[in-house]
């Protein structure tokens, strides 16, 4: 893309938007398109981006494959709308999220205990545990979870701290890998517990439709301190899960450091660095229709959505870049 300024872009870039360093995909009843904006720092105002060549910015992909050239000289746009009155899309669409299994002590103790856990004969893994969701079961805030009654009866929550890849790179090296972050968001790794014990790899009872609740939206990472990060998880208004993000067993360096062995990340891939203990599988009692899981991390926001059961799964998106 060609950012050779016009006079009207460097009359507006003169015009600065508060930062919050939370950027929103969204859609509003005058654009149905996608388009991405800026929150303001309250989060109750979202403020539509151009490109330095007046260009609307249509994705958070394409964002982050730009930043370096253009993030100081984005434009704000017109109009400037409340949160409340656009529909707020999961931030990053179109590819499959990669997860991590098993990547806190106690998680990874109660789910080797829970009889589901066919992944290992041990429950602290040696290695990272990946895996992949399927792109098509990503959704955002405030859509609904439909539970699939009739492939699964044991749907569980997954609270997650998820990075978002900024430079791309192939074999990086722990020692550098912070330089590859570009920010994160929070992922509800929806998981189909008899599937995932059934078919022994994650694939099948982790992509579900609807089973990647992503957002709310994709917060920088100058605004982030990743060192204390709280993840708190509510089901109907209880605390589930609470634990510190600092607590992996295997830190956000490692897990890039693994996941980069011959495989290129690419700018805009999502890694889900895995869940706490206190998931469904600990009590035997899993999700249900009307269930309302919020998942809320510091500086990036709570994620919300409601277990919904119609009789059959929401329409599923077209897997594209978005």
């Amino acid at each position: 893309m060609n950012f050779a300024y016009t006079n009207q872009a460097r009359r507006s870039s003169k015009t600065k938007i508060p930062s919050s360093g939370k950027y929103v995909s969204y859609r509003t009843k005058g654009n149905p398109r996608p388009i991405v904006g800026l929150l303001d720092p309250s989060s109750t105002t979202v403020t539509p981006l151009r490109f330095p060549d007046n260009s609307p910015v249509r994705s958070i992909h394409h964002l982050i494959e730009e930043w370096d050239k253009v993030h100081e000289t984005l434009i704000p746009g017109t109009p400037v709308e409340n949160v409340a009155d656009v529909v707020v899309l999961a931030p990053l669409r179109g590819r499959d999220v990669i997860c991590v299994g098993k990547n806190y002590k106690e998680h990874a103790e109660e789910f080797h205990s829970s009889g589901y856990d066919k992944s290992d004969t041990k429950a602290q893994p040696d290695f990272p545990v990946i895996f992949t969701k399927r792109a098509s079961s990503i959704v955002g805030n405030g859509a609904h979870i439909y539970p699939h009654p009739d492939i699964t009866n044991s749907v569980d929550y997954e609270g997650e701290l998820a990075i978002i890849i900024g430079r791309g790179g192939i074999g990086i090296k722990r020692e550098d890998a912070w330089d590859h972050v570009w920010g994160a968001t929070i992922v509800n790794d929806v998981t189909a517990r008899d599937r995932q014990r059934d078919h022994k790899q994650f694939y099948i009872g982790k992509s579900l439709d609807t089973f990647c609740p992503m957002g709310p939206w994709a917060v920088h990472a100058s605004m982030l301190d990743f060192k204390n990060m709280h993840l708190t998880t509510k089901l109907n208004g209880n605390t589930v899960q609470s634990q510190n993000t600092s607590e992996l067993i295997f830190d956000i360096p490692t897990l890039i450091e693994t996941i980069s062995l011959g495989t290129t990340l690419q700018p805009g891939d999502v890694i889900a660095t895995g869940t706490p203990a206190g998931v469904c599988l600990s009590t035997g009692v899993f999700l249900k229709d009307g269930d309302v899981v919020e998942i809320e991390i510091t500086g990036i926001g709570k994620l919300r959505n409601k277990v919904v059961d119609r009789g059959r799964a929401p329409e599923c998106a077209p897997v594209r870049l978005t």
